[in-house]
C-alpha cells in the first residue's frame, strides 16, 4: 500500500493510473484533504499524502519514545480515551502502546515489530529526526500507515503533525517573554528541553530567531529534559552561579523554573513556559509575568485520527501544523487556565476543538499511561 503524493487529479482517473502520476502529481486542493480545519498544511507545503482504502476494523499502535514526562503520559491517556469512544472503536480492532525510553535503536525495533505483526498503522514520536529513514522504507513496502507526530521526522515521505515550533518557542513565547522585559537588555535563561530531538532544536531556533534581535540581551543556556525535577535542579544551579536572571524562557517541565525561583528568593521576572498545571498556577500565586504556551496531548487522538482517515483512503497534508494555544498571566483565569483542585502534573489544554477532540479530566483518568 504505497503512498500516493497529489494534488488536484482527476476523480475518474483509474487507480492504476493514479500510482503511475504518483511521482510527478500536483498536490490537492485543501478542500480535498480531509478534516482540513483541524490538518492545515504547514506554511509553504503542498504535497498530500494518500493510500488505498482498506476495510477496517483496524490494528493500530502507538510508539512513544521518551518516557515519565507528565505531558507523554497524559498523551497516552487521550489516545485510549478517545479510541474507547462508541463512534471510533468501531473502527479499531486492536490498539497497542508502548514507551520505548531514549533509546532511537529501541524505538525502531518497536515500530519494525509491529510492521512484522502486519498492523494497519503506527502512530510514534521518534527520538531523533534523521534516524527513521530505514524503517519507513520497510513500512512502506509492508503497507503499514506511518504517522510521526509532536517531535517529528525530517521525511517528507510520511505525514507528520506537529505545532510551528520555531513560531512556538520564538515569535510567541520568547517575544512575549521580551516584551514583558522592563527594559530589553540583561541575562536570559533559556532552559532547553531532550537533546538530540527535532523539537528542542527547532523551538531551540525560535528563540534564536527572536533574541538575536536584541543584542543587550546575553543567554545562559541550561537543558532540562522535559523534566520537571531536571529543570527545578538547573535553574537552581544557573541562579547560583550567575545570580539574579532578568527573564527567562523554558520549553516544558516549567513547574521546576517557578519552584526553583521560589527557592531562591529570585524576584518574579518574566517568564515562557508550558501549560501544566502547576506552572500556570505558580505564575499567579507567585505574582510573576509570563505566558503559558501549550501543545496539547491531544496531539495524540489527532495523529491516530489522522492514520484511521489515511487507511480510509483520505487525502492529509505531508506536514500539518497544529494551533498554539496561549495565555499571559493577566488574562489567567480559574477553571479555564489552570485548575486548583487538579494535580499541578496535568495538562491545561487537553483539546484541539478544531479537530474535534476534547476531553474532560476524569475522561483522561480512566485510563492508564503504561505500556499494553
Amino acid at each position: 500500500m504505497n503512498p500516493t503524493f497529489r494534488l488536484g487529479l482527476p476523480r475518474f482517473l483509474p487507480l492504476m493510473a493514479l500510482f503511475a502520476a504518483a511521482a510527478t502529481a500536483p498536490v490537492a486542493q485543501a478542500t480535498e484533504t480531509f478534516l482540513p480545519a483541524c490538518y492545515k498544511p504547514a506554511a509553504g507545503v503542498s504535497s498530500t499524502i494518500s493510500y488505498p482504502a482498506r476495510k477496517g476494523p483496524y490494528r493500530v499502535a502507538l510508539v512513544n519514545g521518551h518516557t515519565g514526562i507528565p505531558w507523554r503520559m497524559q498523551m497516552i491517556q487521550q489516545t485510549r480515551a478517545w479510541a474507547a469512544r462508541p463512534e471510533v472503536a468501531k473502527d479499531i480492532k486492536e490498539l497497542k502502546v508502548v514507551s520505548t525510553g531514549a533509546d532511537v535503536a529501541s524505538q525502531i525495533a518497536a515500530i519494525d515489530n509491529f510492521i512484522q505483526a502486519g498492523y494497519d498503522a503506527i502512530a510514534f514520536i521518534a527520538v531523533n529526526p534523521k534516524a527513521f529513514d530505514a524503517v519507513i522504507r520497510r513500512a512502506k513496502k509492508a503497507g503499514t500507515v506511518l504517522v510521526s507526530f509532536d517531535n517529528p521526522v525530517d521525511s517528507p515521505d510520511v505525514v507528520r503533525i506537529t505545532p510551528e515550533w520555531i513560531e512556538f518557542e520564538g515569535d510567541i513565547k520568547t517575544q512575549a517573554v521580551v516584551d514583558l522585559m522592563p527594559v530589553k537588555k540583561g541575562k536570559l535563561l533559556e532552559v532547553r528541553g531532550l537533546p538530540g530531538n527535532s523539537t528542542d532544536r527547532d523551538r531551540h531556533a525560535g528563540v534564536r530567531k527572536v533574541l538575536d534581535k536584541y543584542k543587550d540581551i546575553s543567554v545562559v543556556e541550561v537543558t532540562g529534559n522535559w523534566d520537571t525535577g531536571t529543570v527545578q535542579k538547573v535553574v537552581a544551579d544557573a541562579i547560583a552561579v550567575n545570580g539574579k536572571f532578568d527573564a527567562v524562557v523554558c520549553q516544558h517541565g516549567c513547574r521546576g523554573v517557578t519552584s526553583a525561583m521560589k527557592a531562591a528568593g529570585h524576584p518574579p521576572v518574566p517568564v515562557g513556559g508550558d501549560a501544566e498545571n502547576g506552572f500556570v498556577k505558580a505564575l499567579i500565586e507567585q505574582k510573576i509575568p509570563g505566558i503559558s504556551v501549550s501543545t496539547s496531548p491531544g496531539q495524540g487522538p489527532v495523529a491516530m485520527r489522522a492514520a484511521l482517515a489515511l487507511l480510509q483512503g483520505q487525502a492529509l497534508p505531508s506536514l500539518v501544523n497544529l494551533p498554539t494555544p496561549n495565555v499571559l498571566t493577566k488574562d489567567m483565569k480559574a477553571e479555564v487556565n489552570y485548575f486548583p483542585s487538579l494535580p499541578d502534573s496535568y495538562e491545561t489544554v487537553s483539546s484541539y476543538a478544531s479537530c474535534g477532540i476534547s476531553f474532560t479530566p476524569d475522561e483522561i483518568n480512566k485510563f492508564n499511561p503504561d505500556n499494553n
